[in-house]
Formats: structure tokens, C-alpha cells, sequence
């Protein structure tokens, strides 16, 4: 995590939108919400993507990026 950006570096490639998929995938298992929580709101075919998460409160998913941050995976994505 840089500040309030997640910087992924995703193996799947950009064509045919399986890194898209890729970084929805990422982000169900990582946040503990089923994929069709999880949209990209804009930049589906750019590097920077903004995430949508759907079911969450804000309370919710802060507490739980943040956990993420503190246990130190945020440095490995």
C-alpha cells in the first residue's frame, strides 16, 4: 500500500480483461467478499483502476485493508 493506493503487480496479462479479472480475484479473496462485490469503477483498460466494493460499510472495509497493512502484506502485493 503507497498512502491510500494498493500498487498490484498481477501476472495475468491485460488481453481479453483477464488482468481485470485478475485484480477482482485479488481483491474478493483479500477483502473476504464474494467477486460479484467487487467491480472496477473506472480504468478498465488503464494501469490505474479505481475498485469498488460493494456489501461493506466504509467502517468495514477500512478495518479490513487495515488489518491486511499491519500484518505487512500490503508491502508484498
Amino acid at each position: 500500500m503507497l498512502g491510500e493506493v494498493f500498487k498490484l503487480s498481477l501476472t495475468a496479462p491485460p488481453a481479453e480483461g483477464r488482468a481485470n479479472e485478475a485484480c477482482i480475484e485479488f481483491f474478493a479473496e483479500l477483502l473476504k467478499v464474494p467477486r460479484s462485490s467487487i467491480t472496477i469503477a473506472s480504468g478498465q483498460a488503464s494501469r490505474l483502476k479505481l475498485i469498488r466494493v460493494e456489501g461493506l460499510s466504509q467502517a468495514e472495509l477500512q478495518q479490513r485493508l487495515a488489518s491486511v497493512t499491519q500484518a505487512g502484506l500490503g508491502e508484498t502485493i
